[in-house]
């Protein structure tokens, strides 16, 4: 069999629970918007966000991890995206695999890719922000005060604005699912620190709950048993052109 997506139709009424048990194996941010509407039936694993920074060894540890999960479940849902291609080559071993059709997992805070693809055509130079990652420590600006205490202010301060150097604002996206406040305060501080233009998106919890609870149509991929995950599944062929500049250089064409 093949990876099914929204390319085909008999795939939209499928949902969770159907055919056994159901798992979720996501990173540190995703699960954060999962867990308040997660089934206590639906077991989940949570994968330490700072895999992220080397895909090779994120997709081993997502493979193991689904082969795992597969023991006692049959449905395996990833909080994941594309994340710089971590996924492909993934195999369904003994379970059905669902993935979200994303870049990334921006876009499943927001709610859907085409509402990321027109943050990123309206404000191509924006770092975004949740409150999972900034409980994770996993940002320029938290990297910054560990720069600090190494390198001392004035280096530390160098050193991140460089990275920060094609940035012109930090977004906050709120899902409405948390206590905002004091996330708000700490994304509008490094905003102003870094001469950064702060605003505040709102999310979207539409994309986690069809993750969690279905229909697995449009804007999913469904890997049956066997299946192997492939950078076609996810985009066109203009799309993987886009993709593999992006896995190279490390930009987007409507990136500044």
């Amino acid at each position: 069999m093949s990876v099914t997506s929204e390319n085909h139709p008999e795939d939209t009424s499928a949902r969770p629970g159907k055919n056994g048990k159901t798992a979720v194996i996501a990173c540190a941010t995703v699960i954060e918007e999962m867990l308040p509407i997660l089934p206590a039936s639906v077991s989940f694993r949570v994968l330490d966000f700072g895999l992220h920074v080397n895909p090779a060894q994120l997709r081993k540890t997502l493979q193991d991890a689904v082969d795992e999960a597969a023991i006692d479940a049959r449905m395996i849902i990833l909080g994941y995206g594309l994340c710089s291609q971590a996924v492909i080559g993934l195999r369904a071993n003994g379970c059905t695999l669902v993935v979200p059709r994303v870049d990334d997992c921006i876009a499943i805070f927001l709610g859907s890719a085409s509402a990321y693809r027109e943050q990123v055509r309206s404000e191509p130079g924006t770092y975004y922000l949740t409150k999972g990652w900034i409980e994770a420590g996993d940002s320029p600006f938290a990297e910054h005060e560990r720069l600090k205490e190494k390198y001392g202010e004035t280096r530390a301060e160098r050193m991140t604005r460089l990275v920060l150097k094609n940035y012109t604002r930090l977004a906050l996206i709120n899902t409405g699912l948390h206590e905002i406040e004091r996330f708000r305060d700490y994304a509008r501080s490094a905003a102003s620190h870094f001469g950064l233009r702060y605003e505040e998106i709102e999310g979207s919890t539409d994309l986690v709950k069809r993750m969690v609870f279905g229909p697995w149509g449009d804007g999913f991929i469904v890997a049956r048993p066997g299946d192997t995950l492939k950078l076609e599944d996810f985009f066109g062929r203009a799309e993987i052109r886009d993709e593999k500049k992006h896995a190279v250089t490390g930009e987007y064409p409507n990136a500044k």
